[in-house]
This record gives structure tokens, sequence and C-alpha cells, in this order.
């Protein structure tokens, strides 16, 4: 019984051992995940800022009731300093204005013995001085249509007429007898200005004709 028993037992476990493969197959592999790596970690690196340099000492203040210094204790006292101050005056000088008039204020006949002519035309010119800055060498010339000889007093010239002042001027030159002559005037300055003045014909006799006054003198125009 005992043997049935132990042979019973026997073929039981090598039912159970045996899995019926000749050749036991290989166990399959397991998947295995990849090795990750570790994550980096980044931090804020703070920035450190030096710590405040503290100066310890003792500042007297020079402004106390008593005159007694206390430490610690500051007082600044604006002080202004007036700067210099540069003014510059420019005076802006305008461009002086060099003008002038020319007026034939009448003209006549007469007869000239000191200088041994006979008829001679004679002319009175007025020049008036308009502009802001003074004429110099100012001359003015007559001349006739029938002029025969050479006048002296042909030309007259003045050294200076001053601004706001006139002058009056007589001016001969020979011409024909009983003839109607037409007559002209030339003015010319230093300053190269020309101006031209003309009458057609003069008849009056000079004999019944005033003069002007203050010939060849400067005057304030009126």
């Amino acid at each position: 019984m005992r043997k049935l028993l132990f042979a019973a037992g026997f073929l039981a476990l090598a039912a159970s051992a045996c899995s019926g493969w000749t050749v036991q197959p290989l166990p399959l592999p397991g998947y295995t995940p990849p090795a990750t790596r570790t994550p980096s970690v980044f931090t804020a690196t703070p920035i450190v800022l030096p710590a405040p340099i503290t100066a310890t000492g003792t500042i007297f203040s020079t402004h106390t009731p008593l005159g007694n210094p206390q430490p610690g204790v500051v007082t600044f006292t604006p002080s202004i300093t007036p700067s210099r101050v540069i003014s510059a005056s420019l005076t802006a000088t305008a461009p002086g204005i060099t003008a002038f008039d020319l007026v034939i204020l009448s003209c006549n006949t007469s007869i000239d013995i000191s200088h041994g002519m006979g008829e001679v035309t004679n002319a009175y010119v007025q020049i008036r001085n308009t502009g802001t800055t003074e004429l110099t060498e100012v001359c003015a010339t007559l001349r006739g249509l029938d002029e025969a000889r050479l006048h002296p007093d042909k030309t007259r010239c003045v050294a200076s007429l001053p601004a706001g002042f006139l002058v009056t001027l007589k001016l001969t030159v020979d011409t024909g007898y009983r003839q109607d002559t037409p007559i002209q005037v030339d003015v010319s300055t230093g300053a190269g200005l020309t101006r031209r003045a003309g009458k057609e014909s003069c008849t009056d006799i000079g004999v019944f004709v005033s003069e002007p006054p203050n010939l060849g003198t400067s005057q304030p125009i009126p």
C-alpha cells in the first residue's frame, strides 16, 4: 500500500513538472523604458547689491543759537553768486541815402560886356540834397543849343552840400542874338550821381528879372 501511494505521488509530481515541450522556449524579453536625463533645475541668480557704505563722523554746525557745535547736524546755507551779465547793445546803422533834386527856377538873356560877349543866356538852378548823407563836389553845367564861345560861368561847383540843405547857382552860356535857345543843365556829384533838367526857351530879358537871393550859399531846405 505504501508503495502504491509512493508511485501515485511520483507520477503526480512528474506530471506537474512536465509541460509537454521537448525544448523549453526562451522567455519573451520584457519592455524596459529608456533612461531619461535628469532635468536641469535653473534658479534665478539674485542680484546682490553691495551694502551701503556708511561713514561715521562728527559734523559740526556753525549755525547754532549758542555757538556750540552739535554733532550729526548739517546745516546748508544756500549761497547765490551773481554771475556777471554781459549785455551788448547792437545799434543797427541804416545805410545813408544819397539823393538830390534839380530845378531850373528861371532863365533870361542879357548882355555880358565884362567878358567881351554880346548876348548871353543865364539860368538859375537850385539843387536840393534830399538824402541823408552829405554831397561833395556838386557841379552844375549849363548848355545852350546855339552856344558859341565858352563862358567862364558855364560851370559852377560847391565843395559840400549837407543833407537837408539847398544851393542856388547862376550859370551863363554865350548864345546867339535874339534867338530862341533851349537850354539844358547837368549836375554831377563826387559820389557819381547825375541829374539833368531842361527848358525849351529863355526869352525873358535879364534887365527886368530879379535874381534869387543867397546865390552860391547853402541854405536849409524850408
